[in-house]
C-alpha cells in the first residue's frame, strides 16, 4: 500500500470515531512511548507505517478520565431535567469534581472554599487536566443556569476547544451575550467558518435585545481610551512611555468615536488573524443585502477615519507597557483595505445591481484616491531622502 492510500484510509477511517476524545490529556507520555513495541516483528521494512503495541496509560491518567466519566454520567443526567438543577447544586457538584482532580493528580491548590470566585479560580488552576467533552458539559450547564462569570473563565483562560465552539457560539447568541462573544472572538484560535458567519450576522443586525450587553463592550472602548488619555496626560513628556501613551490615546480614540456599540464588537473581527481570506469570503456569501450594507459602511467609517487621522497607526507596545489591551484589537488600514478589496472583488456584480451600494463606494472610493495620493507623495520624499543619504555617503567616501 503506497503512502498517499495509507493517508487517504487514515483520513476515511477517522470520519467514523467519536468527536469526543476518550483521553482527555497524557501527563506521562515518554513512559508510554517508551514502552511501544511492533506488533509483528517480520512486518516487511519496505512498508513506511507499522502497526505498534504495548499502549497503555499512566494510572494517574487512568483516575482522571474515570473521574472526568462519572462527573460526565451524573451532570448529564440532572441536565435532563434542568428546571430542578438548580446553580448551588451545580456548584457543589463542579466543585466536587475539582476537588477530586486535585488529588488525583497530587496538585496542590490554595484557595479558600469559602472565596465568592472559589470556582472560577479551580477552573483557572486545573483547566488544562479538564477533557473536552467535559468542559463541553460544564459549558452546557452555565449557559443554561447563566452563570456567565464561569462562562468568562473558561473561555479566557483557553480551556475551550474547538469541539465546544460551535455551540457556545449559537448559544451565546440565544442569549444574546455580546460581551462574551466578543472574548471568543479574543481567545478562542480556533473557531470554524460556521461560528464566524455567526458572529458577522449577529454584530451586523443585532437582534432586538443585544444592546444591553453590547453597552458593557462599548464601556470597556470607554475606559481604554480614557485610561490612555490619563496615561498621556501623566507621563514625563520627554519620556518613551510618553510619546507611546499620545500615540495610543490617538489610535483609541478614532477607534472609539463614531462607532455605534455594534460596530465596536466588529473591531475584534477584522483585527483577528483568525480572519484569512477564504473564511471571510465564505462568510461574506451568507450574508444579506442589509449586512452586505452595513458591512461597507462600517470599513468605510474606517478609511475616513485613517484619511482624517493620518498619526493613527498601531502600537501594539502599549498593551504590556501600558496596559492598554484595547490597542491590539484595532483594525490596521492594511487590514481595513484588503478586506474592503476583497468585498468588492468577490460581490462586485451585487454591488452594481443594487443602487443602495452605490453612494457609499463612491464615498470610499474618493477617500481612497486620496489616501493613494499621498502615499505616492510620501513614496516620492522617501526616495528623495534615500538619494540624499547616498549622495552624503559618496561625499564622505571621497
Amino acid at each position: 500500500m503506497s503512502l498517499l492510500e495509507i493517508i487517504t484510509k487514515a483520513a476515511v477511517d477517522s470520519e467514523n470515531l467519536s468527536v469526543q476524545a476518550k483521553y482527555p490529556i497524557i501527563l506521562n507520555s515518554d513512559e508510554i512511548l517508551s514502552n511501544l513495541e511492533p506488533e509483528n516483528e517480520e512486518t516487511d521494512d519496505t512498508f513506511l507505517i507499522k502497526r505498534v503495541g504495548g499502549w497503555k496509560i499512566s494510572e494517574t491518567d487512568t483516575k482522571i478520565i474515570e473521574l472526568g466519566n462519572k462527573f460526565s454520567k451524573k451532570l448529564k443526567r440532572k441536565l435532563k431535567n434542568p428546571k430542578s438543577f438548580g446553580v448551588d447544586e451545580f456548584l457543589e457538584v463542579l466543585n466536587s469534581f475539582l476537588v477530586k482532580t486535585t488529588k488525583k493528580i497530587g496538585l496542590s491548590v490554595e484557595v479558600d472554599q469559602s472565596d465568592p470566585g472559589y470556582t472560577r479560580l479551580m477552573i483557572e488552576k486545573l483547566g488544562f487536566f479538564i477533557a473536552r467533552d467535559v468542559v463541553g458539559l460544564i459549558l452546557e450547564t452555565c449557559v443554561v443556569l447563566e452563570l456567565w462569570e464561569l462562562v468568562e473563565t473558561l473561555i479566557i483562560h483557553g480551556v475551550v476547544g474547538n469541539l465546544s465552539s460551535t455551540n457556545l457560539i449559537e448559544s451565546l447568541v440565544k442569549k444574546k451575550r455580546s460581551d462574551l462573544l466578543c472574548l471568543c472572538i479574543k481567545y478562542i484560535s480556533d473557531l470554524k467558518s460556521s461560528d464566524l458567519v455567526c458572529l458577522f450576522m449577529y454584530f451586523l443586525s443585532p437582534p432586538k435585545g443585544a444592546y444591553s450587553t453590547m453597552i458593557n463592550v462599548r464601556k470597556d472602548w470607554e475606559n481604554q481610551a480614557i485610561l490612555a488619555i490619563e496615561k498621556a496626560s501623566n507621563q514625563n513628556p520627554s519620556t518613551k512611555k510618553s510619546s507611546l501613551a499620545k500615540q495610543a490615546s490617538i489610535l483609541l480614540m478614532v477607534a472609539y468615536d463614531g462607532f455605534s456599540p455594534s460596530e465596536l464588537c466588529l473591531h475584534y473581527l477584522f483585527a483577528s488573524s483568525n480572519l484569512d481570506q477564504m473564511t471571510l469570503s465564505y462568510s461574506l456569501s451568507r450574508l444579506n443585502g442589509s449586512e452586505m450594507l452595513s458591512l461597507i459602511r462600517y470599513l468605510g467609517k474606517w478609511v475616513s477615519k485613517y484619511e482624517k487621522f493620518p498619526q493613527a497607526g498601531p502600537c501594539p507596545k502599549a498593551a504590556s507597557t501600558l496596559g492598554l489591551k484595547a490597542c491590539e484589537w484595532v483594525p490596521s488600514l492594511e487590514s481595513v483595505v484588503k478586506h474592503l478589496g476583497l468585498i468588492v472583488d468577490e460581490h462586485f456584480s451585487s454591488l452594481v445591481l443594487y443602487s443602495e451600494f452605490h453612494d457609499e463606494l463612491r464615498l470610499i472610493d474618493g477617500v481612497v484616491k486620496s489616501l493613494a495620493s499621498e502615499a505616492r507623495l510620501c513614496c516620492s520624499v522617501a526616495d528623495l531622502v534615500e538619494n540624499l543619504k547616498s549622495e552624503v555617503e559618496i561625499r564622505k567616501g571621497a
